[in-house]
């Protein structure tokens, strides 16, 4: 692990450390992921591919859409039980993944200055960039706050998550991220936040719901084509990360929602029959007209399903707040002991 100590403009403590996880730049870089997604008989590309800086960029862009209702619903559900979150966890630090702009969470770093002003929070995000630029601007709002970046993976940033410097710690998750997840990806992450967390130790999760077709396509397929710039982006991502050839105009965004696994999928259709050659990682694949590569899923949950699966993994929910809609979810789960950490 790579740590960078930067110190706050003005002071002389150090309040902002930065880490790159060892090896984060060299496993994003491999591009195995990529031949062998390309290889399948239905292509796909790993979504954390679509986050690259103009990614960051562009998905803050759409969370403001209107279409799109997750954003704006969850953030109203934090702001009505802000407070209710502290009074169930105490005094303790923040580590999110998936941090963004960190716009959601400073109503949760706000709630906590009126509990604590010795405020502790981790960002993890792939992008680097909107990482540093998100982090500065925090340590200007919050002049009591030590901030750790982590730039990395999720898997790697909790395999290297540092010792907890105040007595409890909660673990964000938001933006139903949960749902990108496929259900083998979903049991290998919740067992990674189970290591993460000791026994009593808070998990504070945002999911989507299921809800009217109609509404939930809408916010991927966006009238002002914000989400399809966003998807497109991965190929450019791909262009400047392995020299490759993709052209961005002979291919189409794709969303909908397929009703019996409860998600929806985006693609991005070819045009045109073609060849695309990545040149950093010697590799070529031919794509025929309408075929698709896949690039995102997000499952709509039902919460007693999700209550069941997160016990699996030592989770119990405190509280389950949602919407008037019931259109999204945010579950405060405590980390239970199990055979091996019980007392």
């Amino acid at each position: 692990m790579k740590v960078t100590q930067l110190k706050s403009e003005g002071s002389e403590n150090a309040r902002f450390r930065w880490i790159t996880v060892t090896g984060a730049e060299e496993l994003i870089d491999d591009g195995l992921d990529i031949i062998q997604g390309l290889s399948q008989s239905q292509k796909t590309l790993p979504s954390r591919y679509l986050y690259d800086d103009l990614g960051s960029e562009l998905f803050e862009q759409i969370t403001d859409l209107p279409e799109y209702y997750p954003t704006r619903t969850e953030q109203s559900i934090i702001e009505k039980y802000a407070t209710e979150i502290t009074r169930f966890t105490g005094a303790c630090e923040l580590v999110e993944l998936g941090s963004g702009s960190s716009r959601k969470t400073r109503i949760l770093l706000d709630a906590y200055t009126q509990l604590n002003r010795q405020l502790h929070y981790y960002p993890i995000d792939v992008s680097a960039g909107i990482l540093k630029a998100t982090a500065l601007a925090l340590l200007d709002r919050y002049p009591h706050l030590q901030l750790c970046g982590i730039a990395g993976t999720y898997e790697q940033a909790l395999a290297q998550l540092p010792p907890a410097e105040l007595e409890n710690r909660l673990l964000i998750f938001l933006g139903s991220t949960l749902g990108n997840l496929t259900d083998e990806q979903r049991s290998s992450f919740l067992n990674q936040i189970k290591q993460a967390l000791q026994p009593g130790e808070f998990f504070l999760l945002g999911v989507d719901l299921q809800k009217p077709i109609e509404t939930i396509e809408a916010a991927y397929n966006d009238d002002r084509g914000v989400t399809a710039k966003f998807n497109l982006n991965i190929l450019s991502h791909l262009n400047h990360r392995f020299d490759g050839n993709f052209d961005l105009n002979l291919f189409k965004h794709l969303a909908f929602y397929d009703c019996k696994q409860h998600r929806i999928e985006m693609h991005l259709r070819s045009l045109v029959t073609q060849t695309v050659f990545l040149k950093a990682l010697n590799y070529q694949f031919t794509i025929n007209a309408n075929e698709t590569i896949h690039t995102e899923i997000s499952h709509k949950f039902q919460l007693p399903t999700l209550v069941d699966i997160l016990a699996t993994h030592a989770f119990k929910p405190l509280q389950i707040w949602t919407d008037s809609q019931d259109w999204f979810g945010l579950l405060l789960c405590q980390r239970q002991c199990t055979g091996e950490d019980c007392p």
